[in-house]
């Protein structure tokens, strides 16, 4: 039952537009999408990474 409230998402990078890393999010607390800074591999920089589906 706990895991109902954190479903796994995958954060996208916003330069590459490549899906490099999966994270969990609790939809009762955050309903927005979830934006991170994250090392990118392809970009070889901390870029913003976005929730997608």
């Amino acid at each position: 039952m706990a895991k109902e409230s954190r479903p796994v998402i995958n954060l996208k990078c916003i330069e590459c537009k490549r899906i490099n890393y999966q994270s969990e999010k609790n939809i009762h607390k955050t309903k927005e999408a979830l934006e991170l800074k994250k090392y990118c591999k392809w970009c070889k920089k901390r870029t913003g990474h976005r929730e997608t589906k």
